[in-house]
């Protein structure tokens, strides 16, 4: 093996994070094997399709058991303890190792000028759309998307263009590199979407969040630029000490960059800009009002970079979006079953936003599992009130992490589905995920919309609804 390729050994190989990481290095000529639980689709299909099988299951002898015995290096993913046995015997070899942020830096970023997308929500979808527009006008950037985007025909390339477009995740990068992941990727430029209280079990208080986002604003170089969200009063806080230019945008005319004659219809969103060689329309396929953010952002950094503007309009009017937002997996029995990825409310409000656009008139059942570890927390219970009395119907999947919490850390479901009975939406907090399901089933009728929303797999549950629905027809 040529003296910079190497034999790279990936433990948690699945991640969102992880799976293209690993597909990029294979890529650049390393040899790539690692190990992780049962696989599903996306990340298990890319990772066939890069030609990696990974192990399943955990154990030391897994690190001797490559064509040249034991590995170069050892990459380990953020949800890997410890006291994992092959982290373990990765410790005992005294195999180097580094985090997924740490190995991207290394082999990708040293001579790129990355743009990070960072923020509570919204940073797959910003992603892919800038990995898109930079495509389309032909500057062949490089990236990294934590989602399957549709216009790209993968989540990963390397890429020969000067610009590598970054996810920006603000969780720790692993059980020995414990800062946010985003402060190794060295923003030149940094678009921060929202800053809203997330991660509990990582920041204690939201200062400590806001820390972290404040740290990575300093990081970014005196010619660089950050492109903030201007309507979020936390995001506006966080970057007011920035070094370099700052330039703001929302739907609010405050804003250094704001949307002209905003118009929302089921195909869409069409809005105009303003340049100074006179306006720009930008029409989007992709409904909701968080996608016209994400469009400006991603507009602004890239009239920055010196695209054309005519060439950046047309590629944001052709951008598809990520599976798992809002995407329509398909309809039987006149029921249209969409599959989100929402998991914050914030993020709930959008999407559902997104949903009365896209299906005007239409009556909308949100399937809602509290997945991740804020998710279940007690402390969003007014929040997910206030959003949730905006749809129609809500079945509640039972906190996932429910026995990390106790008892009076977790949202009380069958409380809150009362106080939202109250209020005239028919809510209920189900048994088990096959309850909700069933529930569903029954709720359902031709002309309705159903909506599953997690950040995890749902037990397959919008595919498992589809099929359902088409037997019944």
């Amino acid at each position: 093996m040529q003296s910079n390729l190497y034999d790279i050994y990936f433990i948690a190989i699945g991640g969102t994070g992880m799976a293209p990481l690993a597909c990029l290095l294979k890529e650049q000529g390393h040899q790539v094997r690692g190990v992780d639980g049962p696989l599903y689709p996306p990340m298990s299909t890319l990772l066939a399709e890069a030609g990696i099988k990974p192990l399943e299951g955990y154990g030391p002898g897994h690190l001797l058991a490559g064509e040249n015995g034991r590995p170069d290096l050892v990459i380990v993913g953020n949800a890997v303890p410890r006291h994992n046995p092959e982290v373990l015997a990765a410790e005992q070899l005294g195999l180097p190792r580094l985090s997924m942020p740490q190995a991207l830096s290394r082999f990708f970023l040293a001579d790129r000028q990355t743009i990070v997308m960072a923020g509570t929500h919204g940073k797959t979808t910003t992603t892919a759309m800038a990995a898109w527009v930079w495509t389309a006008c032909g500057k062949d950037p490089g990236y990294l998307i934590g989602g399957a985007p549709k216009n790209l025909p993968r989540s990963f390339h390397v890429g020969s263009g000067k610009t590598f477009v970054i996810e920006g995740d603000e969780y720790n990068a692993s059980y020995f590199d414990r800062g946010p992941k985003f402060l190794h990727y060295k923003p030149h430029t940094l678009i921060l979407t929202s800053a809203d209280y997330d991660h509990a079990d990582l920041y204690p208080e939201k200062d400590d969040l806001l820390a972290a986002y404040r740290q990575v604003v300093s990081i970014v170089p005196k010619d660089g630029l950050i492109v903030a969200c201007g309507d979020s009063p936390e995001v506006c806080e966080v970057v007011e000490n920035a070094a370099c230019k700052v330039t703001t945008y929302g739907l609010g005319e405050e804003n250094d960059v704001f949307p002209l004659g905003l118009e929302a219809t089921a195909d869409g969103s069409r809005f105009r800009l303003a340049e100074k060689e006179g306006e720009v329309e930008i029409r989007l396929g992709e409904p909701g009002e968080h996608n016209v953010l994400n469009a400006m952002a991603v507009w602004i950094a890239a009239r920055h970079e010196g695209l054309p503007a005519s060439e950046v309009a047309e590629a944001l009017g052709k951008y598809a979006g990520v599976q798992r937002r809002l995407e329509e997996i398909g309809t039987a029995g006149g029921v249209a079953v969409v599959d989100d990825f929402a998991h914050h409310p914030t993020a709930v409000a959008k999407s559902l936003g997104g949903l009365r656009q896209r299906y005007p008139d239409r009556r909308i059942l949100l399937l809602y599992e509290p997945r991740s570890l804020t998710a279940g927390r007690a402390f969003l219970h007014d929040a997910y009130r206030e959003v949730f009395a905006k749809a129609d119907a809500v079945r509640f999947a039972p906190i996932f992490h429910q026995d990390r919490l106790a008892e009076d850390e977790r949202v009380d479901l069958p409380r809150l589905s009362s106080e939202l009975k109250e209020a005239g939406v028919d809510a209920e907090a189900c048994a088990s995920v096959e309850d909700v399901l069933e529930k569903a089933l029954a709720w359902a009728k031709p002309d309705d919309v159903v909506a599953t929303m997690s950040s995890g797999a749902f037990q397959g549950m919008p595919r498992r609804l589809l099929e359902r629905l088409q037997e019944r027809v």
